[in-house]
């Protein structure tokens, strides 16, 4: 891992404990995505982040003012994962709270045809494709939530 890499990781990790600081305080309200990328075999996709509680999770992101969620969703698999993925399919909201911070989270859905991916290493430390069925145990803790609007066995 270069140099370059690590600055990164570290700044994400200091950022973040200001975040929760910020969160803690203020209470915002805040909206985002979560994306659950599958491929042919019925896998979806996880990442560690190099940031927060560092579980596996589903990528995504905040949405930027003025911005679309699907348009989040899109923009977020391609800077974290290096993917472009023009289909997709709205799996609904889901409402959320941690660090006393109110979150809106618009969930999508897409078939990845090839799942070669390339991570941004300075944001994420880590990816998987775990059968739906048998996911790893340091899940982040909306990742079942989600998956059920997929499944609702998986809930």
């Amino acid at each position: 891992m270069t140099l370059a890499i690590e600055a990164r990781r570290i700044g994400y990790r200091v950022a973040y404990v200001l975040l929760a600081i910020y969160w803690l305080i203020r209470r915002p309200r805040l909206h985002g995505v979560k994306c659950v990328l599958t491929d042919k075999e019925d896998r979806v996709l996880l990442v560690r982040h190099t940031y927060g509680p560092r579980g596996w999770d589903l990528p995504g992101g905040g949405i930027k003012r003025g911005e679309e969620p699907l348009t989040t969703a899109r923009r977020e698999i391609e800077e974290e994962l290096g993917l472009t993925i023009d289909d997709w399919v709205s799996l609904g909201k889901v409402m959320t709270s941690v660090y006393r911070r109110h979150d809106t989270l618009h969930c999508f859905q897409a078939e990845v045809d090839n799942p070669q991916i390339t991570p941004d290493l300075g944001e994420i430390a880590g990816t998987g494709w775990f059968p739906q069925r048998d996911l790893p145990h340091n899940l982040g803790r909306l990742v079942r939530l989600v998956l059920a609007r997929l499944d609702p066995s998986l809930g």
